[in-house]
């Protein structure tokens, strides 16, 4: 528990006004370290307003009440010539110290609840398997990408190197770099449906540059052999959501595309129908 929160329900006595205690009763009360207190006394911040017969420090409720004080002000992350300037300075009271200290701790306490949602936004990413929100899916793979696709990769290729490298990548995303690559995605499949009606072969040199270019645009998310764009092509044939997908843009464009990086593959020594995801 942060020491200025300690409260007598942890088995402490609260201060009488008129009581006095030793440092050692001080530093258990507010949770610091004798040697801490030793410090504040010896730099001015804290000095104890009497000594017992025997020459000790006794601190009496008003020096509990600054320490309390310090440790507020600690907490926020101030120094301690900072914080003996504040307490001392004639023109503010107690209460304004106070009522001072409760704003910077709202403040603080703000700035705390947001790393706290920013902690279970990443907690959350991580179980979905994709450290990706909707929109930014979206944004990446085109404004066709559905969320249970991630759902499907991760089942295929979870445990593998590249999807950590993915998500290594899609991590460090920022906005421009995913509007960037929704536009160079939608761009390359609208003019691979139109190479499609244009009736271009697979196999032609047109076609192998189409399959090269969404080889490149893939590797931007990992790396991407052709060996592996051969599964990709059998998934996309294979899975009606993603040929469903492809079929919104140009009947049948699944099947050519499998097609088209297949002959590409070819053409690199990869036989389609041995293809690995390696």
């Amino acid at each position: 528990m942060t020491p200025w929160l300690r409260s007598p329900s942890d088995g402490e006595l609260p201060l009488l006004p008129d009581e006095q205690l030793t440092v050692g009763e001080v530093a258990s009360l507010v949770g610091v370290s004798v040697r801490t207190l030793h410090h504040w006394d010896d730099v001015g911040l804290v000095r104890p307003q009497s000594r017992t017969t025997s020459g000790y420090r006794a601190y009496s409720a008003r020096d509990v009440a600054r320490i309390h004080r310090v440790l507020v002000y600690q907490e926020l992350g101030f120094s301690l010539t900072r914080i003996a300037a504040i307490l001392d300075d004639p023109a503010v009271n107690a209460a304004a110290q106070l009522r001072q200290q409760r704003g910077l701790l709202e403040d603080r306490i703000g700035r705390l609840q947001q790393m706290a949602d920013a902690i279970d936004q990443v907690l959350h990413s991580q179980e979905s398997g994709l450290r990706l929100t909707a929109q930014q899916q979206a944004e990446i793979f085109g404004r066709g990408w559905r969320e249970d696709w991630a759902d499907e990769a991760r089942d295929r290729w979870g445990e593998s190197d590249e999807w950590s490298q993915f998500e290594q990548n899609a991590m460090t995303f920022s906005e421009a770099d995913r509007k960037r690559m929704q536009e160079h995605g939608e761009a390359l499949y609208a003019e691979m449906a139109e190479a499609k009606r244009a009736g271009v072969a697979p196999g032609t040199e047109s076609a192998n540059l189409l399959a090269e270019q969404h080889r490149t645009m893939v590797s931007q998310l990992f790396e991407c052999t052709h060996s592996m764009q051969v599964c990709l092509g059998q998934l996309y044939v294979g899975d009606k959501r993603f040929s469903a997908f492809f079929a919104g843009l140009e009947p049948g464009l699944a099947e050519w595309l499998a097609e088209v990086i297949n002959a590409n593959a070819r053409s690199q020594g990869i036989d389609p129908d041995h293809a690995v995801w390696e």
